[in-house]
């Protein structure tokens, strides 16, 4: 099977700094100012040509940044991303300009996909369609709810046709049947062999639609196969984690980025 995505090693390290001063001192002197956070450190995984693989994990597990990094938005710190053919992001705002038009968008990001004028026109009334935004499709993106954001972005992003769809919770906003519409263009997507990416907290989304998935915590990979294999150990995770008490948690993510300190050494 042709690879489409190869993932190997990838970290990704952010620093936090404590107000703006500490930002202007790391950048103009010597000494090292503010603190070393790793969103990502040495994940990896492949997906074949026509996988459907779900990224799973509870909130900071790197989700996110892995599919903005395969996307190409921003760059990993180490390691490589390799992707084989067109990529594009659906996720709330991905690539929106607030200060534009809903239509004025659709131009913007086609013409940064690289589809010539006559081509966006061509494109323009499909998406428009789609999106179901009538006539706020000419009011400022920055006036739109994080439901018409995401329509919008999902609109956009299935009617470019890519090879590679990375979904990030763009499902989780709006109404039902808008998401029940995207679903079933994401199978129309399926059914052609597009490999997808699909980022959601909906257990029942991702067994109805995936095929493989990718278990993040805490910025590493827990676990990685069918999700016949992996959901049901997520599952019961999701259910002990769920019983534990704050402190609990608290000590759980202390043990867990321990032993990612070791990964990472």
């Amino acid at each position: 099977m042709e690879k489409a995505i190869i993932a190997k090693n990838v970290t990704k390290k952010y620093k936090l700094y404590n107000g703006t001063k500490e930002r202007i001192l790391d950048l103009v002197t010597p000494r090292n100012y503010g603190k070393d956070f790793y969103a990502l450190t040495n994940v990896g995984f492949e997906a074949e040509k026509g996988d459907v693989v779900g990224f799973v994990g509870i909130n900071g597990s790197g989700k996110s940044t892995l599919s903005n990094i395969i996307a190409g938005i921003v760059p990993e710190t180490s390691g490589s991303v390799k992707v084989n053919g067109q990529a594009s992001l659906i996720a709330v705002a991905s690539g929106l300009k607030g200060d534009l038009t809903g239509r004025d968008n659709i131009e913007l990001k086609c013409l940064m996909l690289g589809f010539s004028k006559a081509e966006i026109n061509t494109l323009e009334p499909g998406i428009i369609e789609f999106s179901e935004l009538g006539e706020f499709i000419d009011q400022p993106v920055k006036s739109y709810s994080s439901g018409m954001k995401s329509r919008l972005g999902f609109a956009i992003s299935v009617n470019v046709n890519p090879d590679i769809l990375i979904i990030d919770e763009a499902l989780s906003v709006g109404d039902k049947a808008f998401a029940e519409k995207s679903l079933d263009k994401m199978r129309e997507f399926k059914e052609k062999g597009k490999t997808m990416i699909f980022v959601s907290h909906s257990i029942g989304q991702m067994k109805q639609f995936c095929e493989k998935i990718l278990w993040l915590e805490f910025g590493t990979v827990k676990d990685f196969g069918t999700v016949e294999e992996v959901i049901p150990k997520y599952e019961d995770f999701l259910k002990q984690y769920k019983d534990m008490t704050k402190k609990e948690r608290i000590k759980y993510k202390e043990d867990a980025l321990k032993k990612r300190e070791k990964v990472r050494m």
